[in-house]
């Protein structure tokens, strides 16, 4: 469709914000105009009725001249001498008909066509003439007629009467000159339609270029191109759209960074134990080692990359959980009362002097971010503690904005230069059982939840490092609220 084409290239498709607000524009504009194009046929009908009212008056005024009287009040006897062809200069054109009756008061017919009807109504208490004359609409001959009715005296030197002259002509003069002025009103409208929309089509063009720009601009980068975007022209209304962009984009260019990140380190990460699984395979294959400590070190280092994957993997789900931010409220005691009976087995197995210590400690989080923090946490102090020694767990409200989980444990605790980078990723204290990832997920989990962990070595009296406190402050979800 060549029409559909045009619009097409013009931007004005159905769902197109040029469309919308040509429409929004021209739509009141053509709705007011048939409004007063309505009004307008209307005010041009009744100036036609009044001005050719003015003609029949004078037909009627005509007809009355011409009568004749005999006698006086009841005895009058009227007489008209009226041909037809006196009307008929009063006769505009060919298009309408004029027709007369005159009758008594009584309603004797005197001249005319008898079949007119017989005027039956009274006179204005305000005539618009100085006459006694009223105009009405009535039908003859199956036609609309416009009638006006004169009461005319008629005096003579013979006598005195009153006689009552009908004129009715038939409305297609009048119609038709109340649709030439519809017919030339509407044409200028139509013109001022046209230029309107053609007005709105170029401004709009011209408002809408910065955005096809932009487009252009976003559609010519590289796939992998999430630099924020530089449209230092846009418009005012648009500066929130490119900057909500930008932040979007900046969002996806982090988690992609993640995500390269992560491969990477997997890659590294994973490539060593199996690079040693392998070695340790083929060392027993050869008959190297004894075969029960061959199987402890191949049970060892895959114990150590299980370790590795399920953590790699815990990192990934953080990050995802981050994009998704859908939490609950949750008691973290709960949660660390379940981790601390899971890990029963391996306190136990080390016979520590174990201690729990929990309070009611509500917080918005997810419940897997709340139990692999806890579960990190207890992992590596049970994994650094010596046999027998004490290992505490505490949770309480720190203050009324806050929550504290505190983990003591009795290990040999962090040097100075170890203390920063334990948190970075395959940054382990003790390479030979830890992959390095423990701390870093309890970093990235505590950031998601906007709190704050830190690594404080505990002294004795001497200046000695006698263990090691981690501790975790969340912030503490808002009460419930009452019914």
């Amino acid at each position: 469709m060549p029409h559909r084409r045009l619009w097409s290239r013009l931007g004005l498709g159905g769902s197109s914000l040029r469309f919308r607000l040509l429409l929004g524009l021209l739509a009141p504009v053509v709705l007011f105009i048939l409004i007063n194009s309505v009004s307008v046929y209307r005010q041009a009908l009744a100036a036609a009725t009044t001005a050719y009212d003015r003609t029949l008056l004078a037909s009627a005024k005509t007809i009355g001249e011409q009568l004749d009287v005999d006698g006086y009040d009841e005895l009058a006897s009227l007489r008209s001498t009226v041909p037809y062809s006196a009307l008929e200069a009063f006769e505009a054109d060919a298009q309408s008909r004029m027709y007369y009756r005159v009758s008594t008061v009584h309603g004797e017919m005197i001249s005319g066509f008898a079949e007119l009807p017989l005027w039956h109504g009274k006179l204005p208490a305000k005539p618009p003439y100085a006459a006694l004359v009223d105009f009405y609409d009535a039908e003859f001959r199956g036609q609309p007629v416009r009638m006006a009715v004169l009461l005319q005296p008629v005096a003579s030197a013979r006598g005195l009467g009153m006689a009552v002259v009908q004129v009715a002509e038939t409305l297609e003069l009048r119609e038709s000159l109340a649709r030439r002025l519809l017919v030339d009103m509407l044409w200028r409208q139509l013109l001022l339609v046209a230029v309107v929309a053609s007005v709105t089509v170029f401004v709009v063009q011209q408002a809408t270029r910065p955005v096809r720009r932009l487009g252009e601009v976003i559609g010519e980068r590289a796939p992998d191109d999430l630099s924020p975007i530089d449209a230092p022209d846009a418009p005012r209304e648009l500066r929130p759209l490119v900057e909500a962009t930008t932040a979007v984009m900046a969002r996806l260019r982090g988690l992609l960074d993640h995500q390269k990140r992560f491969v990477r380190d997997a890659a590294h990460q994973l490539r060593t134990p199996l690079a040693v699984l392998k070695a340790q395979v083929q060392s027993a294959r050869r008959g190297d080692v004894p075969a029960a400590q061959a199987l402890r070190e191949i049970d060892a280092t895959v114990d150590r990359a299980t370790l590795l994957a399920n953590q790699m993997l815990a990192l990934a789900k953080i990050e995802q959980l981050r994009q998704r931010p859908e939490v609950q409220r949750l008691d973290l005691a709960e949660m660390v009362r379940q981790v601390a009976l899971d890990v029963s087995p391996l306190i136990a197995d080390k016979d520590l002097d174990f201690e729990l210590d929990v309070q009611p400690a509500p917080v918005l989080a997810h419940a897997w971010m709340l139990l692999e923090l806890s579960r990190n946490l207890l992992h590596n102090a049970i994994r650094h503690s010596p046999a027998h020694a004490p290992l505490s767990v505490h949770v309480r409200a720190d203050g009324e904005q806050a929550v504290l989980l505190c983990v003591r444990d009795a290990g040999p605790g962090i040097g100075p230069e170890l203390r920063q980078r334990l948190f970075a990723p395959f940054a382990a204290g003790d390479t030979a059982r830890g992959s390095g990832l423990g701390l870093a997920i309890c970093r990235e989990i505590v950031q998601t939840l906007g709190g704050s962990i830190a690594l404080d070595n505990r002294l004795d009296a001497g200046g000695r490092i006698v263990g090691l406190d981690a501790s975790v402050r969340l912030p503490m979800a808002d009460p419930p609220a009452s019914d």
